[in-house]
């Protein structure tokens, strides 16, 4: 009994000295490691890096830039069965331990101690919270202490709602997702409050190892592990036996989803990009920031579809350049069999502008079968293959094929498209373009598209192609000669003539386009019929520096014009949104507005930071100073658009001849971009608007609107008739050789640019004017954009009369003088003679004719 006693007592003392021991240690491990671990306060500032979003004016997602994909939510906006999930599968005992699970550890160290090998450590989820924000996720001994004291803290400082707020909005969860909101997106596409029980149990498997429970990487092990947590979520009560067992055998349905964009504009998305990293620098991507674009997302859309519906159709105009690639001889073409299965052999070819890639697996006379990638096995007709011919050169095609194998064999990469009428054969088209639509208002962007396929090419050639924008520049001749004293009825020779031109290497002989000359034409003719000698003899007359300083006015750097007479043909180089931008003064009625795509950026609190503050026209208001020049680059936009009454009496004409600068596709936002005060309601608050300045004279602008919607009505712009509206402009554009081709005009809504051309500037081909490569995609645009918008007339401003004249002569005509035809005039520049009833002989002196102008102009107005 005794011995037993002394044994009794050493065993005491080792357990009390060891005892004393541990805690001795662990208090020096404290008094250590306690001064060196952060504030758990600090939690409660924390800013979680959150990604840049950028959406359209109605809040439509375009795009979102940023490392870490998160959505953060409140705590009340997880679903009940998320957070039950995540205590199930990660810490059971989570609302009964204070941080930390000293079971656990315990479980964790006698496997230490049995095995040799660190394993998970127990970690429960405050210590999860620790780590993320904390610490790193290394597995050594010191990091898990620093870890333990980190969660004691924090269970001192923060409740379990707050815990769990942090968590579920830090957690990794593989695929770049941070946080459950962000998860639920990229694996299942739908918003966290959409999901299944069996979805959100996958995602509450996924903190434990993101990588190897990964449902897309490896869906077995994904299965096995939320299958686990159902278990566990059953057997603490959470679920019943019927829920248990339905969500246990749901199939894996988890699949990696691209962002969930809603209005595609990745150029303008890049622009914003560009914009608020040069402002904000890093932080830009990590601070949660909020970007409202002006874009308008049925017109976007309808710009996107318009530009390749116009580039595919010149493309299989010129025929068909052949497969994109061909598999090797002896590769297996069995689908599903080896590692040459058409789905593999696919699997790195992007889709482009919804051309998706194929790969062809037999063809015959009649038909083509083909593995689409992602559509499995499809059949294309010969019918859908008639435009085939082999392409070779711009002007020449070959023979029609007879038979479906006369264009593809087995083997060959091809692009494919779903129509309405099933899968069509097409190709890549190598021609690319631009469109570009404003407000005539404020400037506002509405639609901008800069090529066939962003990620095909990044260049965006709506705001960095600088080109020769041809016939479209000479309504800016026009207006310049309009301002000099010219009138739509003066006659210019169209006549052949050789210019010494200073800016050219040889003597210059500019003809129209066709060859033929048509002697005195009236300027309004002269434009719709896109007389090139009358344009060049215009500009000769008023002079090159009164030219470029009226130019300046639609703000256009004139600096960067060339000063030769090759000016009046657009010899100069503008991007598409600097054309539009200069349109855009005529189509308001003579206001400079400038260019900008973004409304506001607001933090991740909603505050306003920006907001944008246009320059807006105000027809109403008082007219303030003379006309100004405006510093470039200058407004795009569609405005105010007037009603010519009449018109010419001459018809046809066939063919023509013939932005903001690009800053790293970036550009600027638009509008002096001072900040406004937080808390500022976007697109409101007290202050009035900027008013537009008057850069043209109104009558001026009138009268240029009227000789250009001549250009639709009776010109080289004929095609738009089909829109059914008389309340259209523009202009074509075609450059020498063919090399670029242009449509610019505008409604009293809305002004629009299209341009087609080769990056890498060649010919287009014989015929392939601004009517015919340009013009088709305006229309298409346009067709869509003023859906249920009225044809909208506006009158002519003060001092402008409309009277009858002779259009052989531009004189008045008299009441019984056939042939006659309406033209607008400035008051003071009416017509004074009129002409004789007889063609050929002298006119006489009226010397009542302002009166008769004015009479004439009452009753028609």
């Amino acid at each position: 009994m005794i011995r037993f006693a002394g044994v009794f007592r050493v065993f005491f003392s080792f357990v009390l000295h060891g005892a004393i021991a541990v805690a001795l240690g662990a208090g020096g491990v404290y008094l250590y490691l306690n001064p060196k671990l952060p504030s758990a306060e600090t939690l409660r500032d924390v800013r979680l890096q959150v990604p840049l979003r950028v959406h359209a004016r109605d809040g439509r997602l375009i795009a979102e830039f940023g490392e870490k994909r998160r959505t953060p939510l409140r705590l009340d906006q997880v679903p009940e069965r998320m957070i039950q999930a995540f205590v199930a599968g990660e810490d059971d005992r989570f609302y009964e331990h204070p941080g930390v699970d000293w079971e656990g550890l315990t479980r964790a160290g006698w496997n230490l101690l049995r095995t040799g090998e660190k394993g998970q450590g127990g970690s429960t989820i405050t210590m999860q919270v620790a780590r993320n924000f904390f610490l790193g996720r290394e597995k050594t001994y010191i990091r898990k202490l620093n870890e333990i004291l980190l969660a004691l803290k924090i269970e001192r400082e923060f409740t379990k709602d707050e815990i769990l707020d942090l968590y579920v909005n830090k957690i990794f969860l593989g695929q770049r997702a941070y946080g459950v909101g962000a998860a639920a997106q990229v694996y299942y596409g739908r918003p966290i409050e959409d999901l299944t029980l069996a979805q959100l149990a996958m995602i509450a498997g996924l903190p434990k190892a993101p990588s190897r429970f990964n449902p897309i990487a490896n869906p077995e092990r994904g299965t096995i592990r939320r299958n686990y947590v159902l278990g566990r979520m059953f057997e603490l009560g959470y679920i019943g036996e019927a829920e248990y067992d339905e969500a246990r055998n749901a199939p894996v349905t988890a699949k990696l989803r691209g962002l969930a964009v809603e209005v595609e504009a990745p150029y303008v998305a890049e622009m914003v990009r560009a914009y608020m990293e040069e402002t904000y620098g890093a932080d830009a991507y990590i601070e949660g920031y909020k970007v409202y674009t002006t874009l308008d997302g049925r017109l976007q859309g309808a710009a996107n579809a318009a530009l390749r519906q116009a580039l595919t159709e010149y493309d299989t105009r010129h025929g068909y350049r052949g497969p994109e690639r061909r598999v090797a001889p002896g590769e297996s073409l069995a689908s599903g069999e080896g590692a040459h299965s058409p789905e593999e052999a696919l699997a790195e070819i992007p889709t482009f502008g919804g051309l998706r890639p194929a790969l062809v697996t037999s063809a015959d006379e009649g038909v083509v079968t083909a593995h689409a990638k992602g559509a499995g096995p499809i059949e294309i007709p010969l019918e859908g293959m008639e435009w085939a011919r082999p392409y070779i050169d711009e002007d020449r095609r070959g023979e029609k094929p007879d038979s479906a194998a006369a264009v593809v064999q087995a083997g060959d990469v091809i692009r494919v498209q779903l129509t309405e009428n099933g899968w069509s054969f097409s190709q890549l088209p190598e021609v690319e373009g631009a469109l570009v639509s404003l407000d005539p208002d404020n400037g506002a962007i509405v639609a901008l598209t800069g090529g066939f396929d962003f990620y095909r090419s990044k260049f965006n050639r709506a705001t960095q192609a600088e080109r020769q924008p041809g016939s479209s520049f000479k309504p800016f001749i026009y207006s310049a000669a309009l301002e000099h004293g010219y009138t739509p009825a003066s006659f210019v020779n169209d006549a052949p003539v050789v210019f010494d031109d200073p800016s050219l290497k040889s003597a210059w002989r500019p003809e129209n386009y066709g060859g033929k000359f048509f002697g005195p034409t009236r300027l309004r003719v002269a434009l719709y019929k896109s007389r090139n000698l009358v344009s060049i003899r215009l500009l000769r007359d008023i002079g090159i520096d009164f030219a470029l300083d009226h130019v300046a006015r639609f703000g256009i750097d004139a600096e960067s014009l060339p000063r030769g007479l090759s000016l009046a043909l657009g010899s100069g180089a503008l991007t598409p949104l600097e054309l539009a931008s200069g349109y855009s003064v005529i189509a308001n009625g003579g206001y400079a507005v400038e260019p900008y795509f973004i409304e506001r950026v607001l933090d991740r609190e909603g505050k306003t930071l920006f907001r944008a503050d246009p320059l807006v026209v105000c027809r109403d208001c008082e007219e303030g100073a003379a006309a100004v020049p405006v510093s470039a680059p200058a407004a795009a936009s569609a405005g105010e658009a007037v009603e010519l009454a009449g018109g010419s009496g001459d018809s046809g004409g066939a063919g023509d001849s013939g932005g903001f600068r690009g800053s790293g596709g970036a550009g600027e936002p638009g509008g002096p971009a001072g900040s406004v005060e937080p808390g500022d309601a976007a697109g409101g608050g007290g202050a009035a608007a900027r008013r537009a300045p008057r850069a043209v004279d109104a009558r001026n602008a009138w009268l240029t609107y009227s000789l250009m919607r001549d250009v639709i009505r009776r010109g080289t712009g004929r095609k738009a008739l089909v829109l059914e509206r008389d309340d259209l402009a523009g202009k074509t554009g075609t450059t020498n050789d063919q090399r670029d081709a242009w449509f610019s005009g505008f409604s009293p809504d809305l002004v629009a640019t299209a341009w087609i051309g080769f990056d890498k500037t060649r010919p287009l081909g014989r015929r392939e004017t601004g009517a015919k490569a340009a013009l088709p995609m305006w229309i298409s645009y346009m067709k869509e954009a003023l859906k249920g918008t009225p044809v909208r007339h506006v009158e002519p401003p003060e001092g402008i009369v409309t009277v009858r004249i002779d259009p052989e002569t531009g004189h008045l005509a008299g009441a019984s003088h056939d042939g006659a035809v309406f033209e607008s005039f400035r008051k003071e520049r009416a017509p004074s003679k009129i002409a004789q009833a007889a063609r050929g002989g002298e006119a006489g002196e009226s010397a009542g004719a302002e009166t008769v102008a004015e009479t004439v102009a009452e009753k028609l107005f």
